[in-house]
């Protein structure tokens, strides 16, 4: 037995998140529907990660076993004309007999993206768009202080349960590209709804022009209550997981 890793990337709007849900469609759903057709076999994938509804990767990252020889270019190019046309695979690699989509990673990164100006465009899509002025240092700041090691509890889904709420951000930073606003935050893991809870209480500390060490103080309470909206998912991206 073989075991093959690839590059997914989906735009994930239509999907109901990407791991498999009964009698929902979803990413995971539909590339396993797509290689089944291409090797008439049942094959179970394991991703690098869930992301929920509305998200999208780049970078996702799938594993599977396999006991026939794949030639990577037709494998990607099948594929890609099975699957709709918001999911596509590349970077068919056969990786090591340990190597675990989810198990080996060891970072990922997530960006953010919104837009920051008075009035709507037909072009925003389903991206945020903040009115109110923003201070661009002043989120780095807030950002600055979920570097390291934190329990992040006050930045999960209220209503999940885990064992771990500890985690550890390599980076967290922004950045403004004429009015669109890219927050990009890598780590080790991340709890449901973490990131866009995050971004919400970025931008709750801007919106009342907070100190930003209000970010630290509500990161360590603990307290879910403290930290803001949970933002809509359509602006998230996985856009890396490393090895």
């Amino acid at each position: 037995m073989t075991r093959y890793a690839f590059r997914l990337e989906y735009i994930g709007k239509e999907y109901f998140g990407s791991q498999k849900q009964p009698k929902r469609v979803t990413v995971q759903s539909e590339v396993e529907k797509a290689l089944c057709t291409l090797i008439k076999t049942k094959i179970r994938t394991i991703f690098s990660g869930r992301t929920d509804k509305g998200v999208n990767a780049k970078g996702q990252i799938v594993h599977f076993d396999y006991d026939k020889p794949i030639v990577a270019s037709r494998f990607c190019n099948s594929m890609n004309g099975l699957l709709p046309k918001d999911i596509s695979v590349s970077d068919l690699k056969i990786v090591d007999d340990d190597f675990h989509a989810q198990k080996s990673a060891r970072k990922r990164t997530y960006k953010y993206v919104f837009h920051n100006r008075k009035f709507r465009s037909a072009f925003d899509g389903d991206l945020l768009l903040v009115k109110y002025d923003l201070d661009i240092e002043r989120m780095n700041e807030s950002l600055s202080y979920l570097e390291g090691l934190h329990n992040f509890s006050a930045f999960r889904a209220s209503d999940t349960t885990v064992l771990n709420d500890d985690c550890f951000i390599y980076k967290a930073e922004c950045q403004k590209l004429g009015d669109t606003v890219e927050i990009t935050i890598c780590g080790s893991r991340f709890l449901y709804n973490m990131v866009r809870t995050i971004v919400g209480t970025l931008l709750d500390i801007e919106r009342h022009n907070l100190s930003s060490s209000r970010m630290k103080e509500i990161l360590e309470s603990h307290d879910r209550t403290q930290a803001g909206q949970t933002v809509n998912p359509y602006g998230l991206t996985l856009m890396k997981v490393e090895y």
